[in-house]
């Protein structure tokens, strides 16, 4: 492993770097309130079990930014307490009946995918753990084949059995329950618009109606594999990455290579259903659309993108084939191209609260450029601004100058400054993926400061939010807790890492860096040490290292890509060309001029030393999927 050796002394400390030690302090910090107000010695929720077990999402996704925040520089107490809350929730589940063996009986994955991105982070973070790896195997294996006794998988079709699934296997609804009613509401509407006289959901407040209604969601939502399903491909990929055992890749690359040839087949378009003979739209009279979180019901395109391009991005990391990431490129065409200029007054949103940072923005205008997230028998619908987190992901995994194009097509398109930084904090932790790409592009030089200000105050916001609490102990809404998690990696992944944050519904963290403590052997940046990466392109980065500690020296490690996939080639770097510190008797410091370095840099690792008071700015020639992925921490 080459070493580099910072010699450029710290004469005025960065605005940025000062605030992300500072706002990293804060957050490892904050989770102490968090767990003294909600949380039993033995991890578990304070919750009383005949409340219910409600989805089990809602119980693991409070953690789920934790095991992030240690692997950027985090205290050790994050892995553990991280390990606490996943062991308490699990067996607090487990007696509410909703957890079997470890995880979900039997949910949709689209509930299942979000709290599954916690163990996945958990899992990168501490790779050497024997009960994660043991727990990796065994989920995996209730969708390979692996565990005879679930049979969640059918090899021959290629197909998830069931719309819900999990560690009981496929759960098919009950003859009885084909007599409940089902009503619509006024955010999502309806199952489906093809049913006789029921039009709207205010339909389905006729009980006859509401009753037929039922029968169909009965018969065609309670069998079959959905487009949703898509994102158990990262629960496997991330046995892969913890074993390197085949058996995982060749799942990952037949099941999604499965869904990959229906899209291609309904002239590019991921239809969102198939049935248990292989037939799309088996159960929907053949249709491409109406199948459980799908193209109609119940957030569209947002949760089919997350999916596609969770598989998308595993399959391309398992094969190092960028083929794959024509299945979330060719949605985000289509979608784009439907997009229309219109007033957002006049618009009914199923997630209008995900677009407060874009409304924000647009002050007084209320026209912007928006796209259908939803298709039924009438056509498009549901218009809503294109999320910002889809094409960022998307360019983070390709580079590709067409997938950048794409981007500023979008923003020339949207009427507000993609510059600004609104300060929110939402359930995905991420949004603020506009104002970080204009900063990569050289356009929006104080974004590294002011999201580092925004996250700030909104830890310091949950945390009085968490001071104020009289629901604990008392049947309050589950979603409570994640509404109050103080902590938020979003900032510090784009700055540190050079990525954005990993998609939340069962997303991997795709990152162009990573960093280990190389003296006290952990993952991480060491104390006092600050990072920014300011360029990311195909084939480099740069990032700029300053330890802020005046008097102790610090070593690291800096990694290419977060599972070793990429691989460095070379090295640029700024170096002292003057006389520094000078004489004390000259009562100041003599100018400093810098000369750029080069080295010879390969591999994998990179290590540096930071001596104190000293900075660097490290431009790396990067080759990126080039090397097997894997979980594997070098400490």
């Amino acid at each position: 492993m080459q070493t580099i050796r910072a010699t450029v002394p710290v004469t005025q400390p960065p605005s940025w770097a000062v605030q992300q030690r500072h706002l990293l302090h804060s957050m490892e910090q904050s989770v102490h309130p968090f767990i003294d107000r909600y949380v039993r010695p033995n991890g578990e929720f304070i919750w009383d079990d005949v409340w219910g077990g409600g989805s089990p999402d809602d119980y693991y996704e409070p953690y789920f930014n934790w095991p992030l925040l240690y692997l950027m520089g985090g205290g050790e107490h994050l892995i553990e307490l991280a390990h606490r809350g996943w062991e308490g929730v699990t067996r607090q589940l487990t007696r509410c009946g909703t957890v079997h063996n470890e995880y979900h009986r039997g949910e949709d994955v689209f509930h299942i995918s979000e709290s599954d991105v916690f163990f996945y982070h958990l899992c990168l973070a501490d790779s050497k753990n024997g009960e994660l790896h043991r727990r990796a195997r065994k989920f995996a294996g209730f969708y390979n084949g692996d565990d005879p006794q679930v049979k969640n998988y059918d090899p021959e079709h290629k197909i998830i059995l069931s719309p819900y699934n999990g560690s009981g296997g496929p759960r098919y609804p009950d003859a009885a329950g084909r007599d409940s009613p089902w009503r619509g509401g006024e955010r999502y509407g309806l199952a489906f618009y093809d049913l006789p006289g029921i039009k709207s959901w205010k339909d389905t407040q006729d009980d006859a109606k509401a009753l037929a209604m039922g029968r169909a969601v009965h018969d065609r939502w309670g069998r079959g594999d959905v487009i949703g399903n898509l994102a158990q491909s990262s629960l496997v990929t991330n046995a892969f990455l913890l074993t390197g055992e085949e058996k995982y890749r060749d799942w990952v690359i037949e099941y999604t290579d499965a869904w990959v040839a229906r899209a291609k087949a309904n002239d590019g378009m991921i239809p969102d259903s198939v049935g248990h003979s292989g037939k799309v739209g088996e159960y929907v009279d053949g249709k491409w659309y109406g199948g459980l979180y799908g193209w109609t019901c119940f957030h569209g395109w947002y949760n089919i993108q997350m999916a596609a391009l969770d598989a998308a991005a595993n399959a391309y990391l398992l094969t190092r084939d960028d083929k794959y990431l024509e299945l979330p490129r060719r949605q985000q065409d289509r979608i784009f191209e439907l997009g229309e200029n219109r007033d957002i007054r006049k618009e009914h949103m199923s997630l209008d609260e995900h677009w407060i940072g874009q409304f924000t923005a647009m002050g007084k205008n209320t026209e912007t450029f928006l796209v259908p997230y939803r298709y039924g028998d009438a056509g498009w619908f549901d218009w809503q601004p294109m999320s910002p987190i889809f094409p960022a992901a998307l360019w983070n995994l390709s580079m590709d100058k067409g997938d950048w194009q794409r981007i500023e097509d979008l923003r020339a398109q949207e009427s507000y400054d993609w510059n600004e930084v609104v300060c929110f904090h939402n359930k995905e932790d991420g949004g603020h993926e506009q104002p970080w790409l204009r900063f990569l592009a050289g356009e929006n030089p104080d974004y590294p400061a002011r999201i580092l200000q925004a996250s700030h105050q909104e830890v310091t916001r949950r945390l009085a939010l968490i001071r104020e609490e009289r629901l604990v102990g008392t049947p309050h809404s589950i979603h409570q807790w994640q509404e109050v998690n103080p902590v938020s990696s979003e900032a510090l992944i784009q700055q540190t890492l050079g990525a954005p944050q990993p998609i939340y519904n069962g997303g991997l963290l795709h990152a162009r860096l990573r960093y280990y403590d190389a003296r006290a052997r952990r993952a991480g940046l060491p104390p006092d040490v600050a990072a920014l990466v300011e360029t990311l392109e195909a084939k480099r980065t740069v990032v700029r290292l300053v330890n802020l500690n005046s008097s102790e020296d610090r070593e690291l490690v800096i990694q290419a890509g977060a599972f070793g996939e990429h691989s460095f080639t070379g090295a640029k770097y700024n170096a002292l060309s003057s006389e520094y510190p000078g004489q004390a008797v000259d009562y100041t410091a003599p100018p400093v001029t810098t000369v750029t370095n080069k080295a010879d840099t390969t591999g994998v690792h990179l290590k540096v030393e930071l001596p104190a008071g000293t900075e660097i700015t490290l431009d790396l020639a990067t080759n990126r999927y080039v090397n097997e992925p894997s979980h594997a921490s070098l400490y």
